[in-house]
Parts: C-alpha cells; structure tokens; sequence
C-alpha cells in the first residue's frame, strides 16, 4: 500500500524518499515506473510533488508529434491556420450560408489523400452529410487539381448520407468501428 499512516514528521521524510521502484508493490506497472524514471523521477516525492498535467505531458508530447498537418488548399489559410488543419484533433468549421465550408471540406477529403511532403496524411476521409451537399464529382475536380487519380481518391472516401439525429448517431458509431480498421485523417459532418 502507497498510502499509510504517518506518525511522525521522519515517518514522513522516510515515505516521501523512497524508490519509485516500490510503487510496482503496490501494482503499478513495470512499464508506468520505467516512464517515470526516464522522465527524472527517481523517488516517490518527486511524483506527489509534480502536478498531474507534467505527469502527462510525455505522452502529450508523444501524441503531439504524431500530429499532421493537412494542407486546406490555400497558402493564406494554411497560414492562418499556422499550418493546415491538425489531425488527432476536432476542427468546427461555421459560417454564412454559401461561404465555402462545404468546398473545404471536399478539398481536405482529397488533401488528406496526399503524401506527407505535399501537405497531406497520406490517409482517407469520413463524411457524414446531414445536409445533401456533398458532390463526388467536385471530389474529382479536386483530385484533377492535385494530380491525383479521381477513382483513388472517391475510394478512399467513405460517404453516408444521415437523415436524422438518430441516424446520424447510428453512422457516428458505425464510423467509430471502421476507424479502428483503417487509419481515417478527417471526419466530417455537415
């Protein structure tokens, strides 16, 4: 047990001083020490001591690194964006009726197809349409654009077409699945 009672304050210099190795006694795993010793964490003090969020941030650094940046079609949003649109991440897109999130959208369905160095993920996209917009053959004039093959790029969109709320949330888990299959970069619902 970690937690024990203290009685007094050298009880509590001698808990607070002890290996990290122990905490494995108390069924922390191997592979949770290890990360905390290569993160410089050599005694229990040193754990308690250090906020939750810095506990994290390893992983949140590793999860950070794996990030893509997929390129919007536009150097000026792509810099606004200050890069691209961010894979591993929710984007909400909004705007005025006709001001161009559905021509977004089809344009990261194929973006996100190219390869690393041109600004893509080299992935597939999801979407899901509440409103009957999406156009496959505006995907082909975007895949033309990008010197892509047209029949790739529509096959490597998965489309469902949502009627209602509840429909929508039967496709969101039935999406939910396939993303564990195959690596997906974007999702979209309108």
């Amino acid at each position: 047990m970690i937690f024990s009672t203290v009685t007094s304050y050298e009880d509590e210099i001698q808990h607070a001083l002890f290996p990290v190795e122990q905490l494995q006694v108390s069924g922390i795993a191997a592979v949770d020490v290890k990360k905390l010793k290569d993160g410089g964490m050599f005694c229990f003090s040193n754990v308690v001591l250090l906020p939750v969020i810095l506990l994290c941030y390893g992983q949140l650094q590793a999860q950070r690194e794996e990030i893509i940046l997929i390129t919007t079609g536009s150097r000026e949003l792509d810099k606004v964006l200050e890069g691209g649109i961010e894979t591993g991440s929710s984007t909400e897109i909004y705007g005025e009726f006709r001001c161009g999130k559905t021509q977004l959208c089809h344009t990261l369905c194929v973006t996100c197809q190219l390869l690393l160095e041109q600004g893509g993920g080299e992935g597939k996209a999801m979407y899901i349409d509440a409103e009957g917009t999406f156009r496959p053959q505006r995907l082909l004039q975007i895949a033309d654009r990008f010197g892509l093959n047209g029949a790739d790029v529509l096959e490597n969109v998965a489309y469902a077409r949502a009627y209602n709320t509840d429909h929508q949330s039967r496709l969101l888990l039935e999406a939910a699945s396939m993303m564990i299959e195959t690596r997906y970069d974007f999702y979209f619902s309108s």
